[in-house]
């Protein structure tokens, strides 16, 4: 099922395309479990676990990757957390001062701050009250030069994911790269598109290890896509991008998926526990659908009730600055504690 007039090699960049990655140490000679004397990388000698250059290619996280989502590993890239992944996308596909994107606040604000960085166009169109896509405004805004539409599903900071039906008209009908930002999958009842993922030669789908496997700090984002997006990604992501550390990490989490599986499920339970609760406190005016691991509320006055909270030691996150969020708050299921005196706290107020 292919889009109508989507073809990669219009959508990359000229110098992008002209360019000669840089080859590294560990790029000519790969066989590092090889009884070798290793002369070539200008590294320390003496062994303390990460003297050595880790491996550019990360094969043993790509590897077990790959067989707990069932996509090959020639379609998978690894990043130093979602946002390097995200910069990678506009620095192989977006010219400066020439091309567009388009965004749809209230959503993830690095894609703004990416696009600023990059010196491109941000168009934003509104989601609807409901938070979802305003499948007409994005096509109609759309024009030549947008490279790019971000959708960010499950939502940061409404936590609903988007309808499929639209999300697939988009793909279809956009003829530049849809990328969908799932790093709150894992808590979502819906499917991931990456079951869908070798229908649309325009798709890519970024996830992550900070939120359900819990390893915000080692900063490890993973993207998906066609072998050929892929190849042009790794032309430019700099050489030794994830550490050994971050990718010895990554392996011994994704090892346990029956830990972080059972994690999930009571996030889940404490999360409905949450909603029911939050439901019965007076100036809470509503409790927004959520298929992320937080919950946005609207209250009376967000910025009071931010700061009583704080008062109280509990941090929470304002999104009321946000396009449709006014008086909005922005809570990250804890643990069943936490949670509990988050909620004495509030009927406190």
């Amino acid at each position: 099922m292919e889009t109508n007039k989507f073809n990669l090699n219009n959508i990359v960049r000229e110098n992008i395309k002209a360019l000669k990655p840089y080859s590294s140490a560990r790029d000519e000679f790969k066989e590092l479990s090889a009884d070798m004397i290793f002369l070539d990388a200008n590294e320390n000698p003496f062994e303390n676990g990460v003297n050595r250059y880790p491996d550019p290619q990360q094969t043993f996280v790509k590897t077990e990757l790959s067989a707990l989502k069932k996509v090959p590993v020639n379609q998978i890239l690894l990043g130093n957390g979602s946002d390097e992944v995200l910069d990678l996308i506009f620095r192989a596909f977006c010219e400066p001062k020439e091309d567009n994107i388009i965004t749809l606040p209230p959503t993830y604000g690095m894609y703004h701050v990416l696009a600023n960085i990059n010196n491109i166009d941000n168009k934003e169109v509104l989601l609807t009250v409901e938070f979802q896509l305003n499948v007409s405004e994005i096509l109609k805004i759309s024009d030549t030069n947008s490279k790019l539409l971000l959708l960010c599903s499950p939502n940061n900071p409404t936590g609903n994911s988007f309808s499929n039906e639209s999300v697939e008209k988009l793909l279809k009908s956009f003829n530049g790269l849809v990328v969908i930002d799932e790093a709150y999958i894992d808590f979502s009842s819906k499917k991931s598109w990456l079951e869908r993922l070798n229908e649309f030669p325009n798709l890519i789908i970024t996830q992550t290890l900070s939120k359900a496997y819990g390893m915000a700090g080692i900063r490890l984002g993973i993207c998906y896509a066609s072998k050929e997006i892929i190849t042009v990604l790794n032309k430019i992501k700099p050489p030794y991008n994830v550490n050994e550390l971050t990718q010895q990490r990554a392996l011994k989490r994704i090892s346990t998926k029956n830990k972080v599986k059972k994690e999930i499920e009571t996030i889940l339970e404490q999360r409905e526990k949450l909603i029911a609760k939050l439901k019965l406190i007076s100036f809470i005016e509503k409790v927004y659908p959520t298929d992320a691991n937080f919950v946005l509320i609207k209250v009376d006055d967000a910025s009071k009730r931010y700061s009583q909270l704080i008062k109280k030691g509990i941090v929470i996150r304002n999104r009321s600055t946000l396009p449709l969020c006014n008086n909005t708050l922005r809570l990250t299921v804890g643990t069943k504690s936490e949670n509990m005196k988050l909620l004495n706290a509030l009927k406190d107020l």
